[in-house]
């Protein structure tokens, strides 16, 4: 089920619960994907690009709610903090550090990198094996901990 046909019945129920949160959630990733329907590339969205559009989409409120909390805004900052709850509920469970940290010392084990030389190398694997389950800040600080102890 592609994440177009699983917000229209949640942006409904949202409405019929006057929920403001998650309307405003919903309304962000349906307005989302409709710029990316007509951005003029004529490319579908697969299941990677719906991941890779709701991350983008957290990443920006989590970048507001910083700035706004620096300057002191918590009457901005709460109502992204809510749309990021929102959003979430779409994404692939996250990983946990652990978990996070196995994987990507079974790359690194795979593909023989003894150094931050190999970071790139072990960074492409990593992130195709994780696909969204995890920041991809995450991975690389995961990746940079482990190849300076290696």
């Amino acid at each position: 089920m592609s994440l177009q046909d699983r917000i229209t019945p949640d942006l409904k129920d949202a409405m019929r619960a006057k929920d403001q949160a998650a309307l405003r959630g919903i309304r962000a990733i349906k307005n989302a994907i409709l710029l990316q329907k007509t951005d003029g590339s004529g490319t579908e969205l697969d299941e990677a690009g719906e991941i890779a559009l709701l991350q983008k989409l957290v990443k920006s409120r989590q970048e507001s709610i910083t700035i706004y909390e620096e300057q002191g805004r918590e009457d901005l900052a709460a109502p992204e903090r809510e749309e990021v709850e929102v959003i979430s509920r779409y994404l692939p469970e996250q990983l946990s550090d652990e978990k996070l940290e196995s994987i990507v010392q079974e790359v690194i084990a795979e593909t023989g990198a003894t150094s931050m030389r190999d970071m790139g190398r072990v960074m492409g694997q990593a992130n195709a094996r994780v696909a969204g389950r995890a920041d991809g800040k995450q991975v690389a600080d995961t990746v940079k901990r482990l190849l300076t102890q290696a």
